[in-house]
């Protein structure tokens, strides 16, 4: 089969096109650009879920296709990537557009949720697709998952590290319920699916074995990576709705009064058809990774908040530093320590001055720059600043407190952060 896929760079998509791939399909990709690096077999077009909101534009696109996948989502709105765009326009523009050109089936990616009782904007852009295929003549099967774990997705991340953290914050009563389904249950879905095409058009709720509170949901994860059991905090929602109110303006936020309100209506559904489909039940979340797993994906997700912990702990370092160095520490001492390194009185003030902004400045890059010269930066300044110390102020190499020898955690620290940069 000649297969359209669309959102092939996004999580979901990756994983149905290896498995279209895996399946002997051809593949052709609609993207916004070409990747740098193509996919044996597969064929691209450049198409625009943000753009191409009239049929005209997917015609030419969709010669000799058999079988459209839509994998377009998004979770936040972000300039022109909007969901009446994306999740409404653009897909019934292209389901009109298969419509004209014949196409023997669409499947479409939707939400749970997306039905009837929707009143969030995601949901409702959602469901107007549904809704446009519903009642066209398309052969058309409608996924419904509920929220979708596994490798590579950024949902995942998230939930992977807010259950390794020490502290579980409960929200009001903690019963938000879903049904989390893994990604190999989804994709399977579909590939069966398509291996048997219904003769009538179809709606299923692709969701876990069991519904759980969202709280459950964390602590499984939590004792499936093998760690302790957790503090709870609750945090009342007369407190949390306010709290999350302001994540609406925080750009990259894991949670917006929206998305909360969603969680707070629940996520769940009837498992029999995913269960039909799949001849057997969909995966527990407690079996959400194998056993060989679970040591990279704690670490990875310990990592998640503790990386962050050490940048904002190092940064303070800095900052602090320079303004204990502005005058906090008296500046007669500051001047002593710079004459016995070799400093002249008429430079010293340029000396101090200077190195306190460059602490200062270098605190700063650590928060809000994140490239790999930062680092270096400050391994060279912390190894000249301890050479000279050595060689001029031998007695603070064997000072009680150790001033020098801290150092060297704070190198190895230094270190750590470098090599996990990405650029």
């Amino acid at each position: 089969m000649h297969i359209f896929l669309t959102g092939s760079s996004g999580f979901i998509g990756r994983h149905l096109l290896a498995a279209f791939i895996a399946k002997g399909h051809s593949v052709t990709c609609a993207v916004r650009a070409l990747p740098e690096i193509k996919r044996q077999g597969v064929r691209y077009v450049i198409a625009d879920f943000s753009l191409h909101i009239d049929p005209q534009d997917w015609l030419s696109k969709l010669d000799d296709i058999d079988i459209v996948v839509n994998a377009v989502g998004i979770i936040r709105q972000n300039g022109n990537q909007t969901f009446e765009t994306l999740h409404t326009k653009a897909p019934i523009a292209l389901f009109a557009a298969s419509q004209q050109k014949g196409v023997k089936l669409v499947l479409q990616i939707s939400a749970l949720g997306a039905d009837e009782n929707a009143t969030s904007h995601y949901h409702l852009s959602k469901k107007a697709a549904d809704d446009y295929l519903k009642n066209s003549t398309l052969p058309a099967i409608i996924l419904q998952p509920s929220l979708v774990y596994g490798p590579g997705g950024k949902s995942a991340s998230l939930f992977n590290t807010l259950a390794s953290l020490p502290v579980l914050v409960k929200l009001g009563h903690g019963q938000q319920m879903v049904q989390p389904v893994h990604i190999d249950d989804l994709i399977e879905t579909v590939i069966r699916l398509l291996s048997h095409r219904p003769h009538v058009s179809q709606t299923i709720a692709v969701v876990g074995p069991i519904a759980l509170s969202f709280t459950e949901f964390i602590r499984t994860l939590r004792q499936a990576m093998k760690l302790p059991a957790p503090l709870i905090a609750t945090i009342p929602l007369p407190v949390a709705r306010p709290l999350i109110t302001l994540f609406d303006h925080v750009k990259h936020a894991p949670l917006d009064r929206e998305m909360f309100e969603m969680l707070e209506r629940g996520n769940t559904a009837d498992a029999s058809a995913i269960t039909a489909l799949l001849g057997r039940l969909p995966r527990q979340v407690s079996e959400f990774f194998a056993p060989a797993q679970i040591a990279t994906v704690r670490r990875l997700a310990l990592l998640n908040w503790l990386l962050p912990i050490l940048r904002a702990s190092l940064a303070i370092v800095w900052l602090v530093t320079g303004v204990i160095s502005f005058g906090v520490y008296p500046v007669s001492d500051s001047y002593e320590l710079l004459a016995r390194v070799g400093v002249s009185a008429g430079l010293a003030p340029w000396m101090l001055y200077g190195a306190a902004s460059l602490d200062l400045a270098i605190g700063v890059a650590i928060l809000c720059i994140h490239r790999k010269w930062i680092w270096h930066l400050q391994l060279m300044v912390i190894i000249a600043y301890s050479l000279i110390i050595a060689w001029k102020l031998p007695e603070f190499l064997v000072h009680p407190y150790g001033p020098v020898l801290k150092n060297l955690p704070m190198l190895a620290a230094i270190w750590l952060m470098s090599a996990l940069e990405e650029s």
